[in-house]
């Protein structure tokens, strides 16, 4: 029987790539997203070609009756869930200095990236753990994708910084609270990787990776952090729990 992974914003960017890596290596899907089914027919169709069984999740995961409903409809079609990767997330709206910035942003941003990871990481840890009752060979992790901004403070989007250090912290607490049922807990923190997120400030950080911001002088795609959740949903790491990797290209190499 193959695995099923539920991921989190994964119908475009980062979300995606992770998707198709591990159509590729197996398991089936379910995809959420905040878009309406009909908007991602293409994509279901280009993962249902890569041999997987794939359903979509509508849902905003900032909302308890949506996070519910998710997961109430992997279970249906698929009876099991072994991987939850925690992709979803927003920038603010408008990028303002922390000394300007307004309540209604950090509200937004908290509750999408770290409030609905949160709650939908619990909601999916207890119906592993009953997984894992009721067959102890059953085999599942949980994947928070982070970003570098965890620790490298950007003062014109504190909120989404905040957030992610935030999810930093969530890995640690399940990791050690799920640690008597062996079901690990990580962390991937990407860094400037090249997504539609991204695309507003393409031309800034062109010219800092050309100026040596990363150690390795170009973008990280979505792939470089698909590979990355890859190795880790297949156990390819499974002493590792609570712990961090970097997809980074160097950038947060301490240099001189």
């Amino acid at each position: 029987m193959k695995k099923v992974a539920l991921v989190t914003g994964g119908s475009r960017g980062i979300g995606l790539g992770i998707v198709k890596q591990l159509a590729l290596l197996g398991f089936d899907l379910a995809i959420n997203g905040v878009r309406p089914e009909e908007s991602v027919g293409e994509v279901l169709s280009a993962v249902k070609e890569l041999g997987a069984d794939v359903i979509y999740c509508p849902g905003n995961i900032a909302l308890r009756e949506d996070r519910k409903r998710i997961l109430s409809q992997v279970r249906t079609h698929f009876n099991r869930l072994n991987i939850l990767v925690n992709n979803a997330g927003i920038a603010p709206n408008e990028r303002r200095d922390i000394l300007n910035a307004t309540e209604e942003s950090f509200d937004e941003v908290i509750s999408v990236n770290l409030k609905g990871n949160y709650f939908l990481t619990q909601d999916t840890a207890n119906w592993m753990i009953d997984q894992k009752q009721a067959d102890p060979d059953f085999d599942g992790c949980i994947i928070n994708i982070s970003s570098i901004s965890a620790t490298v403070a950007s003062v014109n989007r504190g909120e989404y910084c905040i957030s992610k250090a935030g999810i930093s912290m969530a890995t640690q607490l399940f990791a050690v609270r799920l640690g008597e049922f062996d079901i690990p807990v990580y962390e991937i923190r990407p860094g400037v990787t090249q997504t539609d997120m991204t695309e507003g400030v393409k031309e800034k950080y062109d010219q800092l990776i050309s100026d040596g911001l990363c150690v390795q002088k170009r973008w990280g795609q979505p792939d470089d952090v698909a590979k990355a959740v890859g190795a880790l949903a297949t156990g390819s790491f499974p002493y590792s729990t609570g712990q961090v990797f970097m997809v980074d290209g160097g950038l947060t190499i301490p240099r001189l």
